[in-house]
């Protein structure tokens, strides 16, 4: 379970408060995956790294009872300086699991080969993502956080197995997707909720969701 009881969130600008939550309480239980409708520029990345714990709510309380994932693509626990082999061993171990399995893992997903043992700083964008996205499907969850859909890349390799161990995973897994765009959350979930100005309205289903999004 996830939870988030009169959670609060704000930045100042330099001009005016943002205003990401207030005051706002849900639950996302195991086997009920969530999509949040938000436009850009409403604090998507935001709620959903509070999710995860990379930020804190100024104000309420975020339970967590299970195992919530870093969200897809994020780069913030990858050392730059570090090669993608010493990456994957230390998070591995961070997590305590198995390092050697990890890499191994990471290093039949990613097919990185020789650039594999060299600093992730000198990789493109796109060797970047391949290389998160393997770490974290290496790493098992509960909860899945996902950030406006899953990273595109160029290789059709890479996508193929890790849509397919994704696709496998969601079937004994939960999901939290947030994205401006109704389309990206029917590939993940049923139930969806609306972000806006700082309100997060729930709803039981997509269609009721995207009502509200397009018409408001």
């Amino acid at each position: 379970m996830l939870e988030f009881t009169n959670v609060s969130k704000s930045f100042w600008t330099g001009k005016q408060r943002k205003v990401i939550l207030d005051r706002a309480s849900f639950r996302v239980e195991l086997g009920q995956s969530l999509g949040i409708l938000a436009p850009n520029g409403t604090g998507k990345t935001t709620l959903i790294n509070m999710m995860a714990g990379l930020e804190k709510p100024d104000e309420g309380e975020i339970r967590k009872t299970c195992r919530v994932s870093f969200p897809l693509g994020f780069m913030g626990g990858v050392v730059p300086k570090h090669t993608a082999r010493e990456n994957a061993r230390f998070i591995a171990r961070l997590y305590g699991l198995d390092p050697d399995y990890v890499e191994a893992f990471c290093r039949w997903l990613c097919g990185l080969e020789e650039y594999f043992d060299q600093p992730i700083g000198v990789y493109s964008s796109g060797m970047k993502s391949r290389f998160t996205f393997s770490l974290l499907l290496a790493l098992e969850f509960d909860i899945y956080l996902i950030d406006e859909g899953m990273p595109a890349t160029t290789d059709v390799e890479f996508n193929r197995k890790a849509g397919a161990i994704l696709r496998e995973r969601l079937q004994s897994t939960t999901v939290i997707v947030v994205s401006h765009q109704a389309a990206t959350l029917e590939k993940f979930c049923r139930r969806a909720a609306v972000l806006r100005n700082g309100q997060l309205h729930m709803f039981d289903t997509l269609e009721e969701a995207k009502r509200m999004y397009d018409y408001s």
